[in-house]
């Protein structure tokens, strides 16, 4: 067979191999469904889980913390989030013990891992027999030769039309459930923009929509040149924060960010980090964007400065407390280490938790070294018998391993934060002309990394809360950012 190059045209081929590569794909598309090595994992997965919970009972653990920490450690095997692998391992345990023709068709490909995933979702509120029941109509023996025709939106339809037909009670529950359950969310997008997204009943999204989409249309003709996306976007900003969009910069939110002196004082273009103001933060923001933060916020009169000291190699300067507990500064210097966001490998969630890597009951110290900023799933899953974690090093900046019951370790090097002002030799002294300026006055730097040193080295975190209303009488000038005003 003759396979595609770079160099091959239409008019240089014969006529039979487009065919043959149509038949290559159709192979190679049932060689990828063949799901030998998903159907694997989901019993390695599940076995895990039945031999953690006998180990635990024998250990003592109440039977309701049993096996709590196996979708960690399936997630890390798989190299994907803790809730990633709760997920797969709920639904493997589904396949394995109600639903054998379901696991059957993904074996052997007639389902793919995401359409025996949304078999399992779709029948999550029946019984165990009706479950058993649907999986032997869609996905028994005589039903397999339609199952591959079959769409999934068709798949779905089918499943509920079965599921209705079983249990309408049931049914009918998990849709009042499922209203119970609406909720509005934000995450993080590419480029400074967020996901803003509501979970609301059918009738009451599509009617919100329709209210959107019409207004747009309405100002669309009345020559309104924004697209009907941009005004139906602007539209909802308005009608929930009573805002002129355009004055998104007066909403009174609270904003973490991370940025290195030079970005911040000298022009640099090393990009900042938005700690804290959604869930998981926003990542990084360009230069500029940062600098306009910070400015605007000292413009409001709103804008706390907090150093951070680093060593040469970026990591961070440690710290102690003799309290059980993290007290406030030393959390938040932790939660800017870990850039909002939780240190364990493959764990994409917010931070919600502070807690000791060597645990309080055995010693270990309330510090900077010895804390970390966890999800709430990944802090009670390392409370499991049988997990450890200790702390080393990576190119002079922290890292945590943490072992696993099974012996496996997975290593957490914290990032790194943005550079600072390097002390450069021949380096003219800093003057107020410049916006820079030495040792204040009868000001006795207590150390080199002192902020009001000529030469510091810290990258700073700034806690960025602007005003509603700002009234002209206080407004004041652009304050100068040297190193004097920043305290």
């Amino acid at each position: 067979m003759i396979l595609p190059g770079p160099s091959d045209t239409p008019s240089a081929l014969p006529d039979s191999v487009p065919a043959q590569w149509i038949e290559l794909l159709a192979e190679l598309e049932a060689l990828k469904k063949k799901n030998t090595a998903t159907a694997a994992q989901a019993r390695l997965a599940v076995a895990v889980e039945e031999a953690t919970k006998v180990a635990e009972a024998e250990h003592g653990v109440r039977t309701e913390r049993r096996g709590r920490a196996v979708p960690n450690q399936v997630g890390a095997a798989m190299q994907q989030s803790p809730h990633a692998g709760s997920a797969f391992l709920g639904t493997a345990r589904a396949w394995l013990t109600s639903m054998p023709h379901t696991f059957h068709a993904l074996r052997t490909g007639a389902l793919s891992q995401w359409r025996a995933t949304l078999m399992v979702r779709e029948t999550a509120h029946l019984t165990a027999e009706d479950r058993a029941q649907i999986d032997e109509q869609i996905c028994g023996p005589a039903n397999r030769a339609a199952l591959w025709r079959m769409g999934t939106r068709r798949l779905i339809a089918r499943i509920k039309e079965l599921a209705s037909q079983l249990d309408v009670h049931a049914c009918v529950k998990r849709n009042a459930k499922a209203a119970s359950q609406r909720c509005v969310s934000v995450r993080p997008a590419p480029d400074l923009m967020v996901y803003l997204t509501a979970l609301v009943p059918m009738a009451q999204g599509v009617q919100a929509y329709a209210q959107l989409k019409k207004h747009a249309e309405a100002a669309t003709a009345a020559g309104d040149e924004r697209g009907a996306g941009q005004i139906m976007a602007d539209t909802l900003i308005e009608r929930v924060t009573s805002r002129d969009p355009g004055a998104a910069d007066e909403v009174p939110v609270t904003l973490n960010l991370l940025v290195s002196d030079q970005t911040l004082l000298t022009g640099g273009d090393q990009p900042g980090v938005v700690v804290e103001g959604m869930p998981g933060g926003a990542g990084m923001v360009p230069a500029p964007v940062a600098r306009h933060l910070a400015a605007h916020g000292i413009d409001a009169d709103a804008a706390w400065l907090r150093a951070i000291y680093v060593n040469p190699q970026g990591r961070l300067l440690a710290t102690t407390s003799k309290a059980r507990f993290h007290p406030p500064g030393l959390a938040d210097l932790l939660r800017a280490r870990e850039q909002g966001i939780c240190a364990t490998s493959w764990c994409d969630a917010p931070v919600r938790h502070i807690d000791h890597i060597t645990p309080h009951a055995e010693g270990g110290a309330t510090s900077l070294d010895n804390g970390q900023g966890l999800c709430a799933r990944c802090n009670h899953a390392k409370q499991a018998p049988g997990w450890a974690q200790s702390v080393t090093e990576h190119e002079g900046r922290q890292a945590v391993e943490t072992t696993t019951p099974t012996g496996h370790s997975y290593g957490f090097v914290a990032p790194t934060p943005p550079e600072p002002v390097r002390e450069r030799e021949g380096t003219p002294a800093w003057t107020p002309a410049t916006g820079m300026t030495g040792p204040r006055d009868g000001h006795t730097p207590r150390s080199r990394y002192d902020v009001g040193h000529c030469v510091p080295r810290h990258s700073g975190t700034i806690a960025y809360r602007p005003r509603g209303r700002r009234r002209a009488a206080r407004r004041r000038p652009r304050p100068d950012l040297a190193w004097a005003d920043i305290r």
